[in-house]
Formats: structure tokens, sequence, C-alpha cells
């Protein structure tokens, strides 16, 4: 039988791919990540589901839960909030399952970053401004950033940075990042994207700080840094021009 890694987006329970909810609603065992996961997903399982929240566990006892349904012939749908391609700690986990001979399979998932842009309504790749997106986070007890992976490496580069896990040292954050980018560089802080209590800070890496401090915000939150995030005055990109020759529009030029 197979585990079904499953990337259950943001947090809006139709944030989902139909590959993920079809999943869902197929296999008798749903391993979900506790309070990250939407409770309305988990009425997607079939009647008899066996629901287990792994917040309280460890990895071998996740391996063990996951193995039990293997023998006993049942598929697993192993929910994770966001995209499984990043901090998923997944990567552990189908090591395991390859050294176990245990197949399973991979379904991505809506990243938190996409949610927040949507809730920003804003393009986070301005002509001109901006074309790289940096998705990166601050060092914390489960893992140490690589000592070449720091902010103020990426911040050099003038990229939008998209910056996880990192809400509760927003001061480092803003010390390292304001001397390359400017004090008045626009921030945004998206909190719990897409769920129903979202909450949205918006200022420059001047303010943003103290706005966190008032707002009482502590983790599940994302920081946005970056002049895209705030620019009316970008260009338009060649794409649309009517002078742009591509396969499906030749372009009007001689």
């Amino acid at each position: 039988m197979t585990i079904h890694f499953i990337g259950a987006g943001p947090g809006a329970p139709d944030l989902i791919t139909l590959r993920g909810r079809d999943l869902i609603a197929s296999c008798p065992v749903c391993l979900y990540a506790g309070s990250l996961i939407p409770k309305a997903m988990l009425d997607w399982c079939p009647p008899g589901t066996r629901l287990i929240d792994t917040a309280p566990l460890d990895l071998d006892a996740i391996v063990a839960e996951m193995q039990a349904a293997h023998a006993a012939g049942q598929d697993v749908a192993r929910l994770h909030s966001g995209d499984l391609s990043i901090w998923s700690a997944t990567g552990e986990q189908m090591r395991r399952l390859d050294a176990l001979g245990i197949p399973y399979s991979v379904t991505p998932g809506v990243p938190a970053f996409a949610a927040a842009a949507a809730t920003l309504k804003r393009e986070l790749t301005l002509p001109g401004l901006a074309q790289s997106l940096v998705l990166t986070r601050t060092s914390g007890r489960a893992s140490a950033m690589p000592e070449r992976e720091r902010l103020v490496t990426f911040a050099a580069s003038g990229a939008t940075l998209a910056i996880h896990l990192s809400i509760h040292v927003i001061e480092q954050v803003v010390a390292e990042l304001a001397p390359l980018y400017g004090e008045g560089c626009p921030v945004a802080i998206v909190f719990r994207a897409s769920w129903p209590d979202e909450c949205v800070l918006r200022g420059t890496l001047s303010t943003i700080a103290a706005q966190v401090r008032e707002s009482g915000l502590e983790r599940t939150a994302l920081i946005l840094v970056g002049p895209a995030l705030a620019a009316e005055d970008f260009g338009e990109s060649a794409l649309y021009s009517t002078g742009y020759d591509r396969r499906f529009r030749p372009g009007g030029g001689t």
C-alpha cells in the first residue's frame, strides 16, 4: 500500500489540489499536523477513518503508524500544511520509508508565501524592480541555518524576501535588513494567511517591529520584505506589449 504525502495548503480548506482532496477521501488512515490542518479537511475522510494527530508524536511514532497501516494493507493520507517542498519535515520521513521499502507519493500544495501574496494583492516580482523571490528563515530550535545562508547575503541582491518562522525575532530581522534595503523599505506581515483569523500588518523596516510588538503576534506569520510590496511606478512586462513576438501572438514589428 502507499503513503500519500499531501500538501494541505495554507489554511483555507478549498486551497488544496483536487488530487489531494481525492486522496484524503480514499484513505482509511489519515495522519495530520494538528492545529495547522483545518478540521474541515478531515471531513473528507471516509467513514471509519483512523485519524491520528501527529502533533504529540516523534518521528519514530509517526513512522510506526505508517508501518502498521502498510502491514494492514491500508493507504495513508499524510497531511502537511503548505507545500511539501520547504520546511515540511517530509525528507526524513521519506528516507525512513525508503529504508523500509514502503512506497509513497507526493502531492504538492499551495505554499504560504503564495497565499500571503494573494491576501496582499501584490505580485512579488515586478519588471525592473525585483525578479527574484527568496524563501528563507532564521535559525530556530528545530533547524539551524547554514553559515552561508544569512539574511544579509540574500538582502544584498535586493530581491523580495519571504521570511518564514521568524516573527519572534522581528527585531533581529529588521537590524540585519535595514542597512541594505533602507529603513523605508516596505514590509508586510501576514498571520495565518487564508484562515478566518487572518491578520495583516503593513509598514516599513523602521516601523514594523513596533507594530508586531503591539499586535502580540508570535507565530504562524510570514514576513515579506522588498520594494515590490508597495511600488506603483514599475515598468510593464514586454510579454503583452504589441511589439513582442511570441509563438502564439506574432509581434507587430517588420
